[in-house]
């Protein structure tokens, strides 16, 4: 839980000041990333949603493609705390609405880990 602290700060950090916005925006994306990944390899989706339907196999796929996207998304927004690194001010606002985006897929990435803390590894 220290990371999401850690994440709390930098974001408000990079409110403040547009010179702190790529480290919010690169350690964001890293995170959610690498959260997504970890739970693709090590956590199986499990529960009474996953396991009601033995036959169909939909939701598995919907589950790996969200955090599919998410690491997309981590990745892209990495890039992007790269890229605003070169001009922070002038491109403060691209910078912005990326890492305000990046709050629904963290805490997706949040929640799945919570819910499936419980699930057995692969």
């Amino acid at each position: 839980m220290d990371i999401l602290g850690r994440i709390a700060r930098a974001i408000s950090d990079a409110l403040r000041d547009p010179e702190k916005l790529p480290r919010a925006l690169i350690l964001c994306g890293i995170v959610e990333a690498v959260a997504a990944l970890s739970l693709v390899f090590f956590r199986v989706p499990g529960g009474g949603l996953f396991l009601r339907h033995h036959g169909e196999k939909a939701l598995v796929y919907v589950y790996y493609g969200v955090l599919g996207a998410v690491v997309a998304f981590g990745l892209g927004e990495a890039s992007t705390g790269f890229w605003v690194s070169g001009d922070p001010v002038g491109r403060r606002a691209v910078g912005m609405t990326v890492l305000w985006v990046s709050i629904l897929p963290l805490v997706i990435v949040a929640g799945l880990g919570g819910v499936l803390s419980s699930a057995t590894p692969k």
